[in-house]
């Protein structure tokens, strides 16, 4: 069957090797572009726009279906995943029998494949299908997440607000209480920030997987697996951990100097995409950060993210990524540390899915080659004979 597919046109002469991919063009994609005049696009629309104005349902529903949602097509969308909120029969006491002191990410990767298994119709790969299994995952991973959390601490468990939108939801289910217009309002930008950003490696993970032309609950399995790593999602867990360490704005310069001269990564800056500029997301999440700081009448993570900032661009001249203000964001919320990458999972459900869509409707299977590096013509000796 595989060597069906080899493309015979393939040059036996490999081009030049780039490695992690950096530069190569893997696929053209109508989701999500990261503009050369710094902003960022989703299915043409500025971040800049739909973080001021939009809600994470709305986003949801421009990355899966190609446009902005009318008032009758939101309201509809909005309650449509507030009614699939409630998780299968049989997945909630699978979950509750998980070791307690799981890490949240392995537990996502587990719930997302058990959400597949309760699906009877997750094999169906159509346009229509996909839609329906990623608004049942953009509903449920955040009841998973919750219930598992509360359930492993010893919590009362709560049940999803249907009166809430997804943002809202979430922080009610993890607090127990109903947000604040402030928090609400920040944390649906948070969701939206990281709701896509074209092939990352968790997403391109995902279209390899969807390139098979297996399920979604496979795919986004796989992308939740990649995600897992300290070089992608769990970077804001990092940041977060960073902060507490150095706690005073008056050791921060000295804490990045020491840092840098141990050639220890400092958490938060840097990026594969935006390297020259600073990354747009930051930039929003920056101001957000700071109102809820001072709102709030708790800037001290705030002060001690600006004071790493300077002294990062004058070291090394790097920018803020979006990681690093998002942090101060959950930190102000009192949102577990061990909680920001799985919330970075529920916002990115949509792009992914959004990928996984794009990828079956023009498919073909992912197969790059490699360059062997490895030894040739070696003779085959008899057990005896080894050394």
């Amino acid at each position: 069957m595989e060597d069906a597919l080899v493309d015979k046109s393939v040059d036996k002469e490999f081009p030049v090797f780039s490695p992690g991919l950096e530069g190569v063009i893997a696929a053209t994609s109508s989701i999500c572009d990261l503009s050369d005049t710094g902003d960022i696009l989703y299915r043409g629309y500025s971040i800049q726009d739909l973080a001021k104005n939009a809600t994470y349902e709305e986003v949801a529903y421009l990355l899966l279906l190609g446009k902005l949602p009318n008032r009758k097509e939101l309201k509809k969308f909005t309650s449509e995943l507030a009614r699939k909120r409630a998780l299968p029969d049989g997945v909630a006491s699978i979950i509750h029998k998980l070791p307690k002191n799981s890490h949240p990410m392995d537990v996502l990767r587990t719930g997302v494949s058990l959400l597949g298994l309760y699906d009877g119709k997750h094999q169906e790969t159509s346009k229509e299908a996909n839609l329906e299994r990623a608004k049942n995952l953009i509903a449920q991973v955040p009841v998973l997440l919750t219930d598992f959390y509360r359930y492993a601490r010893v919590l009362k468990s709560i049940g999803a607000d249907k009166t809430l939108n997804n943002a809202e939801n979430l922080l009610y289910m993890l607090t127990g209480k109903h947000p604040n217009d402030l928090s609400a309002k920040v944390f649906n930008v948070s969701m939206i920030l990281y709701a896509e950003h074209e092939l990352n490696a968790s997403t391109f993970s995902a279209r390899v997987t969807a390139s098979t032309l297996t399920d979604i609950y496979s795919t986004i399995t796989s992308a939740i697996g990649t995600l897992r790593g300290p070089l992608h999602g769990g970077a804001n867990e990092a940041v977060a951990k960073m902060l507490l360490e150095i706690g005073d704005v008056s050791k921060a310069e000295a804490w990045v100097r020491a840092a840098l001269s141990r050639k220890q990564r400092v958490m938060g800056f840097g990026h594969r995409i935006h390297r020259t500029a600073e990354d747009p997301r930051s930039a929003i999440i920056k101001r957000y950060a700071r109102e809820l700081g001072e709102n709030t009448g708790k800037t001290k993570w705030y002060d001690i993210c600006t004071a790493i900032e300077d002294e990062m661009h004058k070291q090394k001249n790097l920018y803020p990524n979006l990681d690093l203000y998002t942090a101060v964001v959950y930190l102000l919320m009192g949102i577990p540390i061990e909680l920001y990458t799985p919330i970075f999972v529920c916002s990115r459900l949509a792009g992914w899915s959004a990928h996984v869509i794009e990828q079956q409707e023009n498919n073909r299977l992912i197969r790059p080659r490699s360059i062997y590096t490895g030894p040739k013509n070696l003779q085959y000796l008899q057990l005896d004979e080894r050394s």
